[in-house]
């Protein structure tokens, strides 16, 4: 099972194992992470479950397909390693990722 670590704003640490084809957004609304609005419930429809993906990890996470990146032009303080979490999809290759959740959501 795959571990998905989630640092809100404030710095505090949350460490899940998660399962595979669940998304970053899914696992963060289920165990209540601040910070994660996903206002849509996850279908790229609106940029309020914005994360930073950990500098470590964005290779292997990749880029944000084109809808996604329509959408994170509406998110706050965008980075290169901005990303919706609903658009993650946990695998056994992301085992261990690390995101960072933004001081708030768009």
């Amino acid at each position: 099972m795959p571990k998905l670590t989630i640092i809100a704003f404030d710095g505090t640490q949350y460490d899940f194992d998660v399962q595979n084809g669940s998304t970053v957004m899914e696992n963060a609304v289920r165990n209540s992470v601040p910070g994660i609005e996903a206002e849509c419930g996850g279908a790229c429809a609106c940029a309020t479950c914005h994360v930073y993906v950990d500098e470590q990890w964005s290779a292997t996470v990749g880029p944000p397909e084109a809808m996604e990146e329509d959408m994170l032009d509406f998110a706050y303080e965008v980075k290169p390693t901005s990303r919706l979490s609903c658009q993650i999809k946990i695998s056994d290759g992301l085992d261990g990722l690390v995101v960072h959740v933004p001081e708030r959501q768009a």
